[in-house]
């Protein structure tokens, strides 16, 4: 059967091979733009004690959520910083953040467009089924080889698998807003655009926060993977772990982990029930 073989990973490679041949420079510019906002970023939350961020932190998940969740996210934090993970966890931090804006800020944009335009929809969907089934290691390798080894192409890939989850529920939730409140923007003259940010946008905003939610969550699922290709952080931790068999130093990693995504999960599901909206229709 070898001369009916398509070689489509040879042409996908001469794709990418073409791709750094006449992008490079924006390839370039791309990579150096991520880098020094995680290392910006990194330095910001490294550069406080570890016991001011917590405070800093627990406040932040009191404000989103309410002070039995902020006591519990200072006990959690206050762990990583015993088991001496505080610095690495911040690292990680960096990293899923600015992973998870790049993907929200195009998330976005892409899920208005899509609840726009049925055509656009249609032809988006098959694209982002195939980016949330490709296995995330396989974004890893060109990622390597346009931006190559270190934090970059870590971030890449996150960007890359986190995003379908907020193109799709920005598109539902502008979706699901009642017609005939569209219907009665338009009756009293607003623009398109007027409706999309007076009504459409506010009404919606609980369903784009879970969205948001869940390319923060699928972003620190990334963690590990990056640490493959030299992403810092608990990924490499982990991956530390696993070559040495080190069963004390795996468990203090992935608790971390853990923590984190419990952290974040519960602050950003919370700033979606903060919303006007949400609050009205919880007391409907």
């Amino acid at each position: 059967m070898d001369e009916w073989r398509i070689p489509l990973g040879d042409w996908v490679e001469s794709f990418i091979d073409w791709l750094i041949t006449v992008l490079g420079p924006l390839f370039d510019v791309i990579g150096t733009v991520l880098k020094e906002t995680f290392e910006g970023l990194q330095s910001t939350l490294n550069f406080a004690p570890a016991w001011l961020m917590i405070i800093i932190l627990a406040v932040l998940g009191g404000l989103a959520r309410n002070w039995i969740f902020a006591i519990g996210a200072a006990i959690g934090l206050f762990l990583i910083a015993l088991m001496d993970q505080w610095e690495q966890a911040m690292l990680t931090l960096a990293l899923v953040l600015v992973a998870g804006a790049v993907a929200t800020i195009i998330a976005i944009p892409l899920g208005i467009l899509a609840s726009r335009s049925r055509a656009f929809s249609n032809a988006i969907r098959p694209v982002l089924d195939f980016m949330q089934t490709m296995p995330p290691l396989v974004y890893l390798i060109p990622a390597v080889v346009i931006f190559t080894v270190g934090v970059v192409p870590g971030i890449v890939a996150t960007i890359i698998f986190a995003m379908p989850p907020g193109v799709r529920l920005t598109e539902l939730g502008i979706r699901q807003v009642d017609a005939e409140v569209v219907e009665a923007g338009h009756a009293f003259g607003s623009p398109p655009n007027a409706i999309l940010r007076q009504i459409q946008l506010p009404l919606a905003l609980p369903t784009i926060m879970a969205g948001i939610n869940q390319v923060i969550m699928l972003g620190l699922s990334m963690v590990v993977l990056a640490g493959f290709v030299g992403g810092p952080g608990l990924g490499q931790q982990v991956l530390s772990a696993i070559s040495r068999i080190d069963v004390a130093l795996g468990v203090e990693a992935g608790l971390s982990v853990v923590i984190l995504a419990i952290f974040l999960d519960r602050v950003t599901a919370g700033l979606g029930t903060r919303s006007t909206v949400a609050r009205q229709k919880e007391a409907a």
